[in-house]
């Protein structure tokens, strides 16, 4: 007889199942060897018949928890949610831009080969279904490349807001998830160097200042200062991914770590990653160095000036500060040599924003310190990514993305103590007496043909302590009261939740009367 297991010892081997499941679909795209394939997979199916065997054994029992890197949103999230994503849209609209809709699975081929080493590992496959080897999207960024090439779009601005997936190992404090929601703004087409990248600066700049969030800086660097340097100290065309992939862990861990990897995983010479400390490190060794000093000093490097790819992106910088300045960015950009964002298909500027204090009130239980979430948005100049898909139809691109569930994150933190509104009801429709539920109904009824956010409490006849103190617990701004002595007189009694101040109004003059106090409380 087998002994039933617990709910943590089911999941544990749930999550075995899982990972070795990741396992032999690594293996066979590597043409492993078929016979350590069979044994793997005689594994994992030895523990799902532990699991299903003690579903038998307890029948009907399951556990109630959203899956490993996703969350339910209650209404205070969602409200916050709704908040941001107003913010975001009206600020692309705010600048032309137009969008669209794309699958939330794509052909397996459409995204292999585009995020990188580390992307690649985290893009989630699904099963053969009718033929087709599909993955759910990592990003909203290759999909609109392929949309463009696929119905042969040459210039647009578009703008996309829509869930994406990564087999990442989550972290919910930090705002890292499994399944999260991406804002993206790109300019495709043919234009003057560096317009289109300042306004995508300026966009982040414009949504990071109306979320209120605190300082941000936005780190600024260029792919061909990266090539540049990595031709500097040695380092071949092949190494340059890996390389990259190294360099962009400096945000989260020391140069040491970085230096340790660089040599002992992606080939350097101990001497070769030293070398590239002194560039990539440059603005942390030169802290004080303002943005136009940091590319000045770095081209007195003699190695680095006579660099054709170096020299090149120093240009390029040096004008998109020109006209970030223009657009009154200046202040929040930061040129950083250290930026080197794993991406495979970045070709010129990236940029990547960050928040400096992290969460506030928020601590890592380990070292007792606020917790960071990291970048909130980033993006860059890929001009060869359409043309991965149809090399006719090769159209330069740039764009931001912003990672939502982070900066929903340090906004849940910040408003942890604030009541927040759920809805946007701006009257309730109350009455004083018995019997009234008709007249309420057609009341609110008229208030919702005139676009007005009402709505009744669900009783037939409600107590008027009741419905003000429901009006006052969800900050309804207005109450509209209604009794047999106000419906002989054909007027309303119009209150001020906050105020508690009560005017008569004529029902001929509700409309107007209400618009002009609701455009006044907003």
């Amino acid at each position: 007889m087998s002994t039933a297991l617990t709910d943590s010892q089911l999941e544990a081997l749930r999550n075995e199942i899982k990972e070795q499941g990741d396992e032999i679909r690594r293996l066979k795209e590597s043409k492993a060897d078929p016979a350590l394939i069979k044994e793997k997979v005689a594994a994992m199916l030895a523990k799902k018949k532990l699991v299903e065997g003690d579903a038998a054994v307890k029948p009907g029992k399951f556990v109630l928890k959203c899956p490993k890197g996703t969350r339910d949103y209650g209404p205070t999230a969602m409200a916050i949610r709704e908040q941001v994503i107003e913010i975001m849209t009206d600020t692309f609209k705010r600048h032309g831009a137009e969008t669209i809709e794309t699958p939330v699975f794509e052909l397996r081929d459409v995204l292999l080969g585009k995020y990188g080493e580390e992307g690649g590992k985290l893009v989630y496959d699904l099963q053969d279904q009718g033929g087709e080897l599909l993955s759910m999207r990592y990003d909203l960024t290759v999909p609109f490349a392929r949309y463009l090439a696929m119905n042969k779009v040459a210039t647009m601005k578009r703008y996309h807001i829509a869930r994406v997936y990564r087999r990442d190992q989550p972290v919910m404090t930090r705002g890292r998830y499994r399944e999260f929601y991406q804002c993206d703004f790109d300019i495709a087409g043919k234009y003057d160097s560096m317009i289109p990248e300042a306004e995508c600066l300026k966009i982040m700049d414009e949504v990071l200042s109306a979320l209120k969030l605190g300082q941000y800086v936005i780190k600024l660097n260029h792919r061909l200062m990266l090539e540049g340097m990595f031709a500097v100290i040695g380092a071949n065309d092949s190494q340059f991914k890996s390389v990259c992939a190294s360099v962009d862990k400096l945000d989260k861990e020391p140069w040491d770590k970085v230096e340790e990897e660089l040599v002992k995983e992606r080939g350097l010479t101990p001497n070769a990653a030293a070398r590239l400390g002194t560039f990539v490190c440059f603005k942390a060794l030169h802290p004080d160095l303002d943005n136009g000093a940091i590319l000045d000093q770095m081209m007195q490097i003699p190695e680095l000036a006579a660099n054709a790819k170096f020299k090149q992106g120093v240009e390029e910088i040096k004008l998109l500060l020109t006209y970030c300045a223009a657009f009154g960015v200046s202040s929040a950009v930061e040129v950083n040599p250290s930026l080197a964002r794993g991406l495979d298909y970045y070709t010129g500027s990236i940029y990547e924003a960050v928040i400096p204090d992290g969460l506030a009130g928020v601590k890592d239980e380990e070292v007792g310190v606020p917790v960071g979430v990291g970048s909130v948005a980033g993006g860059g100049r890929y001009d060869g990514l359409v043309g991965m898909f149809s090399p006719k139809a090769s159209v330069p691109c740039c764009g931001v993305s912003f990672g939502i569930e982070r900066l929903f994150a340090l906004i849940e933190a910040k408003n942890a103590s604030e009541q927040q509104r759920t809805t946007s009801t701006q009257v309730l429709v109350a009455s004083a007496q018995k019997n009234l539920l008709a007249d309420r109904m057609r009341l609110v009824s008229q208030l919702w043909s005139w676009g007005v956010k009402a709505e009744i409490v669900y009783k037939e006849n409600p107590k008027m302590l009741n419905q003000l103190q429901y009006a006052e617990e969800r900050a309804i701004p207005f109450v509209l009261i209604i009794g047999e002595q106000e419906l002989k007189d054909g007027v309303v009694k119009l209150r001020n939740t906050k105020s508690r101040v009560e005017t008569n109004v004529k029902l001929e003059d509700l409309q107007t009367s209400l618009a002009q106090m609701i455009a006044t409380s907003n």
